[in-house]
């Protein structure tokens, strides 16, 4: 039953969203601005909120990174390889496959699924990650797909550094930084509203990543997706788990939280990217929609592992 309390809320929401795109109570106009508000938003004023309130530590935790990163680069290069030798398929679509298989959804599934597991001590852990995550994940992939676009390497080096700056997620973990550095702490009608747009990151996030796997489905990419699915719910939080463990000897919450945080589904900043390009998208969407319908399941299998509930 506590298992069950802290999964069904999440993928819950995940399916009401998606039953409401089904019987077109809502559309996908409604499902790209809620993902527009979550990102730009809601998610940024949390993180800025957890930022704030968490006792970070003086020291970067680069055994933590390490063991996280270790697991990305395994499941990226494995997915890379399968696409490449099984599949015969192009350079720049094996980038999508690693890319799917190596960049976890925390925004929408992550955070508020961690939250609820591990409770207000995976603040710390969890920001952490979160700080880094996206950058380096999206400045791999731009990297490894280097010929895609006019310019070459210099720009795409170019286009990622305009993504990170302008990135709302990153704005407001810096922002949450710099209130810190300057000892200022938002009290008063200033906090009240952190708090209401904080508290809207989860369950907004949750119906809005329902919506949108209504909309890219699995369609004939099946195969490759479980592969990635694979991959991406099972082998890469083994790794970090592992490594952070018995490698890093860092403490259960921070291997607990590296664990549950590879374990979420394939990003939408996948598809996101592939849709830039123009290359991959159906195996990256096929990713997204069956890793998170499988998620229900290993993710209460991890917790299980974890002694969580």
């Amino acid at each position: 039953m506590e298992l069950t309390a802290i999964v069904a809320p999440v993928f819950g929401l995940i399916g009401l969203g998606f039953f409401a795109a089904q019987v077109r109570l809502l559309t996908e106009r409604v499902g790209d601005g809620l993902a527009e508000y979550v990102f730009t938003l809601a998610i940024p004023f949390l993180l800025f909120r957890t930022i704030v309130d968490a006792d970070l530590p003086a020291e970067p935790p680069w055994g933590y990174w390490l063991s996280y990163f270790a697991g990305v680069a395994v499941a990226w290069s494995l997915a890379s390889l399968y696409a490449r030798r099984i599949l015969a398929r192009s350079h720049t679509e094996s980038v999508i496959f690693g890319f799917s298989a190596g960049q976890a959804n925390t925004v929408m599934v992550g955070v508020p699924l961690i939250l609820k597991a591990v409770g207000q001590s995976a603040g710390v852990p969890l920001v952490l990650l979160l700080a880094v995550h996206l950058p380096v994940t999206m400045t791999v992939a731009t990297l490894l797909f280097e010929g895609a676009g006019p310019g070459g390497r210099r720009a795409a080096l170019l286009r990622v550094l305009r993504a990170v700056v302008s990135h709302p997620i990153l704005i407001g973990i810096a922002a949450g930084l710099a209130m810190r550095s300057f000892g200022a702490v938002p009290a008063g009608p200033v906090k009240a509203v952190v708090d209401l747009m904080a508290g809207s990151a989860s369950p907004c996030s949750l119906v809005a990543m329902g919506l949108a796997l209504h909309r890219y489905g699995i369609r004939h990419e099946w195969r490759a997706a479980l592969v990635i699915a694979a991959l991406k719910l099972v082998l890469h939080p083994l790794i970090v788990y592992v490594a952070a463990r018995y490698v890093f000897g860092l403490p259960p919450v921070w291997a607990n939280v590296g664990l549950l945080f590879a374990a979420c589904p394939s990003g939408i900043n996948a598809y996101l990217f592939a849709q830039r390009v123009k290359t991959g998208e159906s195996v990256a969407s096929a990713a997204i929609s069956l890793s998170t319908g499988l998620a229900v399941f290993s993710v209460t299998g991890w917790l299980i592992f974890l002694g969580i509930g």
